[in-house]
């Protein structure tokens, strides 16, 4: 169960998605939280620049490797908008970083894309715990998971009348 706090860093990660749409990117963002509930870092989704590795989740792992004790990195909390791709799960397992809590799940995000016709992405969705079995991990978090829907079909309804769909390039996540 989402407690309050989960679900106020999780609404930050849904502004922060809606940010990256904003400036014309995908819309994912993710929030970097200490064991005392501090939030340390947060981004957004740059992929929008060419280089399709700049998901928020990555570059938290990236800033908690190069900023926190191990100790610090496994009472942390990452939330973010969307569930890992297998390239974020693992920079999360990797770096040592306590639990996940996401608002939509890629299980959902896959079916928003397909309901939308939009090609398949390069990297096979795999749940964050097939990935980084030692994990904790929550979500989604079913009022926001419809938020997150509706930016997606706002950021892929827009690239639709802009460049067809079949030859966009979709997030892995």
């Amino acid at each position: 169960m989402l407690s309050p706090d989960d679900l106020r860093h999780l609404q930050r990660c849904v502004e922060l998605a809606t940010e990256a749409l904003d400036k014309g990117d995908e819309p994912f963002g993710s929030v970097l939280v200490d064991g005392d509930g501090r939030v340390l870092a947060e981004g957004h989704n740059q992929v929008a620049s060419g280089d399709r590795t700049r998901h928020p989740e990555f570059e938290l792992a990236r800033w908690a490797a190069a900023n926190m004790s191990p100790a610090a990195r496994a009472a942390a909390t990452v939330y973010t908008s969307g569930e890992h791709c297998p390239m974020c799960a693992a920079a999360h397992g990797w770096v040592g970083l306590g639990r996940i809590v996401y608002a939509s799940s890629s299980e959902q995000l896959s079916g928003w894309l397909a309901e939308l016709g939009a090609p398949a992405a390069p990297v096979r969705s795999l749940p964050i715990q097939e990935v980084a079995p030692g994990v904790i991990v929550e979500g989604p978090a079913p009022g926001l998971a419809e938020r997150i829907r509706e930016l997606h079909y706002r950021f892929y309804g827009q690239q639709s009348r802009l460049t067809p769909l079949s030859s966009k390039s979709l997030s892995s996540k």
